[in-house]
């Protein structure tokens, strides 16, 4: 494809050229100036747009920014590098040289402080929100725009769709969320109440790395030559000054306040279609979200898909553009391709040996679903379909390898796609206590399978995390496969006095093979992978089976509280047990 410069001339090329116009100026209601690239198709006619708006800098090439997941998608998924030049590939948003090609205006924007766009930079924040609002209004008032507006893209490009759309923008026709949350508290900052460190490295690594500012200390465009981060170079203590103490505001707010609320959106507020892709890799950021947005959604039309793999790929391949383009083209451009026969729900059932079989449903959680209690037996350490006929506990040290509970050998395959739930009665030796549930497979030889997760190529089959002290719930919103805990109010333990409480457990996929266990860690740390750690440059810690999503803060996980003895109790009164999602084999739309 041949990219034009647009000085303002009718373009007189072939139908596959694109006009490209670098660093539009889009003035917010505040008289803050964004800067955003535009791609459309040469030639007159009226086209929808793509929309994406985000902090990564709009001018630093995938390639560059982002060279080893660059690596690693064009080895495993060559065709996502095909059909392209890939000049002008971007971190986890659109190629608009595939997209002009099919007929769409791309507009990416640098986020309020971020890239080509100056102003203070408050991520995930209602300003951003607001801006995003006025930005897919600018594009619908474009004359070279359908006035219909997409909202595209993977991650902070997905989560904030959520906002966008919650706030009925006139002009947003349809939103693609590609692996994006949209609870600010429990997908992303505090897992189960406990503050996950991944925030304060990614903006370190992948967002401050480009803020405005950063001029000649910042990349600069492979294509235009010009600063990523624009003209002028700030000092570092007026680029602090300049973005808000994201860090400093999760560390320091323990509870869901307004804060929180104020990032994260009412769901049942949105009304435009939506597709909605989730990873069953991304335990600790956006899988939960994916689901749970599709779930509550206040939208006639949505649908939800649910892939394997890294978590940047699936978007860029083949498979993926033509589920996002046949989304599109129906809500975009009106097509009548179908789409609105699409089932509701599109799976990749997981197997043992990393494939994936590709399945429609009709809901989800998945209607003939057996939901099964696997009880934990203290004595045996198993996971056993009856429950304890008499009372015991056991003991283990927190910071060690907690409590590791099988199933017997499967004796056939089986297959577990859904959320699960764990119940349990635990004692802390003080006043609090950190639950890290893990669902593990292991061979008939006892090693554990692990599966290539969104960034960690060795994470285990699901997770799950409490803080005792945040075990209250809210009936109404929970479930028993999803219990809903309010994270409103620290109810501290006592020494020694046992709780019950019940922890969610992201959900995963897998097809069991006969001979294989289940496994289920109960432990007061992070799991971690018995093998080498793996790296991504985009990363600042080595991955050792959680990816970046760890919960190390030495203030929030003092020792004093949290390296600690945990007990398990089990009574007949009060059994402990895993909840899974059985799935039968009868098709779906029979009868279990």
């Amino acid at each position: 494809m041949t990219a034009i410069r647009d000085t303002g001339e009718r373009a007189t090329h072939a139908q596959q050229d694109m006009v490209i116009a670098w660093d539009v100026p889009i003035v917010m209601d505040d008289g803050q100036t964004l800067r955003a690239d535009v791609f459309r198709p040469s030639g007159p006619g009226l086209h929808p747009v793509l929309l994406s708006y985000g902090p990564y800098g709009k001018g630093l090439s995938f390639q560059e920014g982002y060279p080893t997941a660059w690596e690693i998608m064009v080895r495993d998924h060559p065709d996502a590098a095909q059909g392209s030049s890939n000049r002008y590939q971007n971190w986890e948003v659109v190629d608009p040289e595939k997209w002009v090609g099919f007929g769409y205006a791309c507009v990416r924007v640098d986020s309020r402080g971020a890239g080509r766009s100056p102003g203070v930079m408050d991520l995930h924040s209602d300003r951003e929100t607001q801006d995003l609002l006025q930005c897919i209004e600018w594009a619908a008032a474009q004359p070279w725009s359908n006035t219909r507006i997409g909202l595209s893209g993977v991650s902070y490009y997905a989560s904030n769709q959520w906002r966008a759309a919650a706030l009925q923008p006139p002009h947003l026709a349809a939103i693609c969320v590609w692996e994006g949350y949209n609870d600010r508290y429990r997908e992303s900052a505090r897992h189960g109440g406990i503050l996950c460190t991944f925030t304060r490295h990614w903006q370190d690594m992948q967002v401050v790395s480009v803020q405005h500012g950063r001029g000649d200390r910042g990349p600069r465009s492979a294509v235009t030559g010009e600063l990523v981060c624009g003209p002028e170079t700030l000092s570092e203590e007026d680029l602090a000054a300049l973005r808000t103490d994201l860090w400093g505001e999760l560390s320091s707010r323990k509870l869901v306040d307004g804060y929180y609320q104020a990032r994260t959106p009412r769901l049942e507020d949105i009304r435009v279609p939506l597709l909605s892709a989730a990873n069953w890799g991304g335990q600790g950021l956006h899988s939960r979200g994916n689901i749970e947005g599709f779930l509550r959604a206040g939208s006639a039309q949505r649908w939800l898909e649910v892939h394997g793999g890294s978590h940047w790929a699936g978007f860029y391949t083949a498979r993926g553009i033509e589920l996002q383009r046949r989304f599109f083209d129906h809500f975009l451009k009106g097509e009548p391709n179908g789409w609105d026969a699409t089932p509701a729900v599109q799976l990749q059932i997981r197997h043992a040996d990393g494939r994936f079989e590709q399945r429609d449903e009709s809901a989800w959680p998945l209607p003939r679903t057996r939901w099964t209690r696997l009880y934990l037996d203290v004595q045996t350490l198993a996971l056993t379909p009856t429950p304890p006929q008499r009372a015991a506990r056991v003991d283990y040290a927190t910071m060690g390898h907690g409590l590791t509970f099988t199933s017997a050998p499967m004796s056939e395959p089986t297959e577990i796609t859904g959320p699960s739930a764990v119940h349990l009665r635990v004692a802390s030796s003080t006043a609090d206590l950190d639950l890290f549930i893990v669902l593990r497979l292991f061979s008939p030889e006892g090693a554990e399978v692990t599966f290539q997760g969104a960034l960690d190529p060795h994470t285990p089959l699901a997770q799950g995390w409490l803080r005792a002290s945040h075990r209250k719930t809210d009936p109404a919103r929970s479930q028993p496969w999803r219990p809903f805990h309010t994270h409103d109010v620290e109810e501290r333990l006592t020494a020694g006095v046992p709780v019950s409480l019940d922890v969610e457990i992201w959900p995963t996929s897998i097809v069991v093979p006969a001979g294989y266990r289940l496994g289920l860690t109960l432990r007061g740390k992070d799991y971690e992978f018995d093998g080498p750690a793996a790296t991504l440059s985009n990363m600042k810690n080595p991955m050792r089976g959680c990816g970046p999503f760890v919960h190390d803060d030495p203030e929030d996980r003092p020792p004093a509280i949290f390296d600690a003895t945990g007990t398990l109790y089990v009574d007949p009164s009060d059994p402990a047990y895993l909840l899974l999602p059985f799935i039968p084999n009868n098709k779906p739309g029979d009868q279990p």
